[in-house]
């Protein structure tokens, strides 16, 4: 290991890469951790006079090869913290450091005043990260989080340190959702909210009736999801709605029992017994559901939107009109009974944006369906399937998960392709950050 002004720069000898999944990995030439934003530059420019390409690693959570490379890898873990706090009238506008993570973000704004409007149901993921994938919650009048972006620090091919901000438009809208293609994203400015609570209901309900009420559902609760299981008829639905009332969190031993002894430790078991004996899942899948069960409670925004997650997997995603929502989903959940699947379908809702060229949601109302297989088990041909049903619905993929479009088939999807292209084109025409995965999806 070198020391380079601080920065911490491994060889190959030592460094490799894994994803959360662990299915992803790479062994890149080097490895480093800038400490600063001169760290960033540095090693932008060093990769330029070795002519080697540069990626960015955030947490891991990307279940595609969007960050493996044989070049640079860089990662940004030393970047953290709010770094500026602009009050608004509407809440604030905050810097972070590129690398910071969302959980850690959360904790910083709560002792603000301040909140996240939206968030996932993982918040492990770093802000870069999140951000440039287009990561979303679910919200029917909620967009994803790189909506709240407005503007962003960014070490270009050259080296240059430069603000992109609403004072170039066409350039934030390509850099909001990047895929790391524009350059090293080191600071993220978000326009956030006051702290609000949220009352949070789970119900198991029959999928039919959840089906047929959908778009009632969607649209009468601030936030609205729901999962179900292949081979069952039930989906356990998820209401998260703005709350006045006083707080009323859940109780320690009711936490552990829902999300230790459920959805991880109890999941984990089902999941590895169905990777043992593939035949015995239907069965599997229908003992799970029994276990679902209604809960209450009231808590600060962020404990109810995020959720520990030890049960690993590997997942695709998929953004199709909301208009398609319900036979979009019958048509997966049955899919997902030819398949050797232990994990359920999640659906999620979200808001048309035109605030990201690559945004999945990008001029339409969305609906969100993913779908999961656990680790070790074989995903593509099931994944192969969810994608057929999605693409015949105009399905756009998510970005950070897996899926087996290529540029060409993936360009007339996006009314904006182009313009993102010329953006690109402009700030890395050298393709200083690409790898196989950038290549395959954007050309």
């Amino acid at each position: 290991m070198h020391s380079l002004d601080g920065d911490r720069l491994r060889s190959d000898a030592v460094a490799r890469w894994r994803n959360w999944t662990g299915d992803q990995m790479c062994r890149p030439a080097e490895y480093a951790e800038p400490s600063d934003v001169d760290g960033v530059v540095d090693v932008v420019r060093r990769a330029e006079s070795t002519g080697r390409v540069v990626r960015v690693a955030g947490s891991g959570h990307s279940f595609s090869d969007v960050v493996a490379t044989d070049g640079v890898l860089v990662h940004l873990g030393r970047l953290r913290g709010i770094r500026s706090l602009e009050r608004t009238g509407r809440g604030a506008v905050v810097t972070v450091g590129a690398g910071t993570r969302l959980h850690e973000l959360n904790r910083e704004l709560d002792g603000l005043g301040l909140a996240m409007p939206n968030l996932g149901d993982i918040d492990r993921q770093t802000v870069a990260g999140a951000v440039a994938t287009a990561t979303h919650g679910t919200g029917a009048r909620h967009g994803n989080l790189a909506t709240r972006v407005v503007a962003l620090e960014m070490v270009t091919a050259d080296g240059t340190v430069t603000t992109i901000d609403r004072g170039d438009p066409e350039t934030l809208a390509a850099a909001r959702v990047p895929l790391g293609a524009l350059g090293v994203v080191t600071a993220v400015a978000l326009d956030v909210v006051p702290a609000f609570r949220l009352w949070a209901r789970d119900r198991p309900m029959p999928l039919a009736e959840v089906l047929s009420g959908i778009d009632e559902l969607a649209d009468r609760h601030d936030h609205f999801e729901f999962h179900l299981f292949p081979h069952t008829a039930t989906a356990l639905t998820r209401t998260n709605d703005v709350t006045g009332v006083p707080a009323r969190p859940q109780g320690r031993a009711s936490r552990w029992v829902d999300e230790t002894l459920l959805r991880n430790r109890g999941l984990g078991a089902v999941c590895r017994l169905g990777r043992t004996a593939p035949t015995a899942i239907p069965l599997l899948n229908r003992l799970a559901a029994t276990a679902l069960r209604p809960a209450e409670r009231v808590d600060v925004a962020h404990r109810v939107f995020c959720s520990r997650r030890t049960v690993r997997f590997t997942e695709t995603e998929w953004a199709m009109p909301r208009s398609a929502a319900a036979d979009a989903v019958r048509a997966i959940h049955l899919a997902g009974g030819r398949y050797d699947v232990t994990l359920p379908i999640e659906v999620r809702f979200g808001a048309a944006d035109t605030d990201a060229f690559l945004s999945p949601s990008w001029d339409r109302d969305t609906v969100f369906v993913a779908a999961h297989v656990y680790r070790g088990m074989p995903w593509e041909p099931y994944f192969r399937a969810v994608q057929d049903i999605a693409r015949s619905f105009d399905g756009r993929p998510h970005w950070g998960k897996r899926h087996l479009m290529r540029a060409d088939a993936l360009a007339p999807l996006y009314p904006a392709w182009e313009r993102f292209a010329a953006v690109r084109e402009r700030l890395d025409p050298q393709r200083r950050f690409t790898n196989p995965h950038v290549t395959r999806v954007l050309g």
